[in-house]
């Protein structure tokens, strides 16, 4: 039954399938106007459809797991603290066995070994890298060498790792009823993908510097790699569509746009183990490479031609930024007399760092799983695991400030408080200290503040705590994970999870 569709292209599209046939790389037109029939279909649907919940025990633990975690009461026995590492049948024991096991599931080959967290393996990922150069690519020399900076160093790159996993695993999930998407079709062969590197502006493509940037994109096709931007990659029944993939590649630049300017505005020394990008260019280059990062971002986000995804990734952009504001203090209400700090004031810290940190990993979640058209609660399952995962990873990064080398850290450790901050190490410890107040109120900037409360902090159980609250984020995001179906990326997404509390960097 042929699929309806409404506008004009979707009409020019239908006139196309009457006249021609069998349209071929030798009537080009008829192929791009059945393309963009599809596309119109899909993006006039999805103003209509609806993602309907499944009802029962998987929309009650979406509602459950919401619920917000009270960090100021947390103990060191509020979970077993003498065992750190979670008991779990799918648990790996090192960050680098983590990803190695996960990488796997999107397409490593099977005898390579990841042994260090900077490799990316995975025929997808090694993949989003190589392209992730072409789509940075400007006219200008010393551009394309700052904003490529940071691609090339020891990063952890979990962000496009896990928006590929969750692709994976949301492609035999339930679907959304009412909404012709590209994806329930599966006629993955019809589709020109190809889309995602096309402006749909003829203004925009008059800009020479634009024609010149999407002619190098789509010639990628010609330079060894077959095709593969715009094809579908299938592992064991689980897909990743070229969408998902280049959503994969605006994560990425979104995250070390944000590394950029951080690095400016934190006076930063190192990065990834490299002098940070400051130091090595200046001030302005780095600012003007972020924003370029963040430009080339949001043209790629506009080109999936996805209204919600688009929404949700520019929002995590507002994200950010507030999560900055909110940085500029330690508390909500900083000349407030207080003896220790509350519920209130550890809320006002995670919900700082859900902003800075846990928004771009949930929300990429998010965006992946509604490209793979899941039903609602799948979608908030993946946002929920992406959250508190998120979350927790801070956690224990402000945990490593205090406990590693800043050799090994790749940058340098008590640098939070040297910065002015008071992360929940410092938070804890206050509870014990009355004496830390004063110090986090003027944010550690008389001489001595800094060693009293890096020697403070040592003394209380305020890493501990810290760790056990960690835990709790993680044990919750692997529980959303129950709400997908079983399946090795599921596996892979639960096990990244387990190791996050055994990480060094």
């Amino acid at each position: 039954m042929a699929t309806k569709v409404r506008g004009p292209l979707g009409q020019l599209g239908a006139l196309a399938r009457d006249f021609l046939r069998k349209p071929s790389e030798t009537r080009p037109l008829g192929k791009f106007a059945i393309g963009a029939a599809k596309v119109s279909h899909f993006l006039e649907s999805a103003a209509t459809g609806v993602r309907a919940p499944l009802p029962g025990p998987q929309h009650q633990a979406v509602s459950r797991l919401k619920r917000p975690i009270s960090a100021s009461t947390i103990t060191t026995k509020s979970i077993g603290a003498n065992n750190p590492e979670p008991a779990h049948p799918t648990e790996t024991k090192s960050w680098a066995n983590a990803l190695e096991n996960a990488s796997e599931a999107v397409g490593a080959e099977q005898s390579k070994k990841l042994m260090d967290p900077k490799d990316l393996v995975g025929s997808e990922l090694s993949f989003i890298t190589d392209n992730l150069a072409r789509l940075l690519e400007s006219g200008h020399p010393m551009l394309n060498t700052v904003s490529r900076y940071y691609f090339s160093a020891s990063g952890k790159h979990i962000r496009p790792l896990l928006v590929m996993l969750v692709a994976q695993a949301t492609s035999i999930g339930s679907k959304r009823q009412g909404r012709s998407s590209i994806l329930v079709d599966n006629e993955f062969d019809h589709i020109d993908y190809s889309l995602i590197d096309r402006s749909a502006s003829q203004t925009i493509q008059s800009d020479q510097e634009s024609q010149a940037s999407n002619r190098l994109i789509q010639d990628a096709t010609r330079d060894g790699h077959g095709g593969r931007p715009y094809s579908p990659h299938v592992t064991a029944g689980l897909t990743i569509l070229p969408t998902h993939r280049r959503l994969a590649e605006i994560t990425e630049m979104i995250h070390t746009s944000s590394l950029l300017h951080d690095d400016v505005i934190d006076h930063a020394e190192t990065r990834r183990g490299l002098p940070a990008i400051q130091k090595k260019f200046g001030n302005k280059m780095a600012i003007f490479a972020g924003d370029f990062l963040l430009a080339r971002a949001s043209m790629a986000l506009a080109r999936l031609r996805d209204p919600e995804v688009t929404e949700i990734m520019a929002s995590v952009l507002c994200d950010l930024v507030d999560g900055e504001f909110k940085q500029l203090k330690n508390l909500e209400v900083e000349d407030a007399p207080m003896s220790q700090p509350d519920e209130p004031a550890f809320a006002y810290y995670l919900e700082k760092t859900y902003l800075k940190t846990g928004s771009l990993i949930a929300k990429s979640l998010r965006s992946s799983a509604i490209l793979s058209n899941s039903t609602d609660d799948i979608v908030e399952a993946t946002y929920i695991y992406g959250r508190n995962l998120g979350i927790a990873f801070q956690l224990i990064d402000d945990l490593l400030d205090f406990t590693v080398s800043a050799a090994e850290l790749g940058k340098p450790a008590g640098a939070d408080l040297e910065l002015g901050l008071a992360t929940a190490p410092v938070l804890y410890a206050w509870q014990e200290f009355p004496e830390l107040g004063p110090l986090v109120a003027r944010k550690f900037s008389v001489d001595g503040d800094v060693a009293k409360a890096w020697e403070l902090v040592h003394r209380s159980e305020g890493v501990e705590r810290t760790r056990v609250l960690a835990r709790q984020y993680m044990e919750r995001a692997a529980e959303a994970l129950r709400i997908l179906p079983p399946s090795s990326a599921r596996d892979a997404l639960e096990r990244v999870a387990m190791s996050v509390l055994t990480r060094t960097k």
